[in-house]
């Protein structure tokens, strides 16, 4: 799997407790978030983001149909549900990576001019995700839901199989990032660093799955698709206490 790491901004602020007075760095609202200290300190941001080819996708389908009666949409719309999930199974995906929502069914009406309404028929749907662990697959997984009566594509992400090292990468180089920073101010300012005092980190970390896009210059159906990259971004915040 490839990894490339793009090179992080520049993101920072250096605070001190002398008459008040604040050296800052940074970049809008990214920056730190201020605390108050009484003594001389330094707070760093390191970002960081890691891009990784994808290997896999997850897809949302749906059946949505309307029938006269609401045991009639019912029928449809789990009869192609049914033989979808028969295709998937012939094509070696795992029920664990196949989850089928709960049927939803509505009536539908007609609302004529100064009349009581009328009752058209009955809407139902059902939503699948399915995770393709083969990114070969996709086109083909694709073509067997619509052949099936799967009418609606509502999303197609890229994911990656090693989107676990990715995180933990981006974390490592926002976190070299902020030290970086850190030596770099202290440096500049003539001060010495003494010890971290405070370290933030939110726990969630952003995947940003790149969506699938198709090219209209292209004419053969496999290369019309277009993979892009999962970008996977860290953020640490430091404060250290300055000499």
């Amino acid at each position: 799997m490839t990894y490339s790491v793009k090179k992080p901004l520049f993101n920072t602020q250096v605070l001190g407790s002398a008459l008040c007075t604040a050296l800052l760095f940074g970049i809008g609202s990214q920056s730190a978030i201020a605390a108050n200290y009484d003594f001389p300190h330094l707070e760093t941001v390191g970002i960081s983001q890691v891009q990784v080819a994808p290997d896999m996708a997850e897809i949302s389908v749906q059946v949505s149909l309307t029938k006269t009666t609401a045991k009639e949409a019912k029928s449809a719309v789990d009869e192609a549900v049914v033989k979808f999930i028969a295709r998937l199974k012939e094509a070696g995906v795992s029920t664990d990576d196949i989850q089928s929502a709960n049927l939803q069914i509505q009536p539908q009406y007609h609302y004529p001019s100064k009349q009581p309404r009328e009752l058209t028929g009955y809407h139902a749907s059902r939503q699948l995700t399915v995770t393709v662990m083969k990114l070969n697959q996709l086109n083909d997984i694709l073509d067997s839901a619509l052949e099936e009566g799967i009418n609606r594509v509502q999303n197609i992400a890229l994911k990656s199989s090693d989107e676990t090292k990715a995180i933990e990468q981006a974390r490592q180089a926002a976190i070299n990032d902020a030290k970086q920073k850190a030596q770099s101010l202290a440096q500049g300012f003539d001060r010495k660093l003494d010890g971290v005092w405070e370290i933030r980190y939110l726990t969630q970390h952003p995947v940003q799955p790149v969506m699938m896009r198709m090219s209209a210059v292209q004419s053969d159906t496999m290369e019309s698709y277009q993979y892009g990259e999962v970008n996977v971004e860290e953020r640490v915040e430091v404060v250290y206490r300055l000499k």
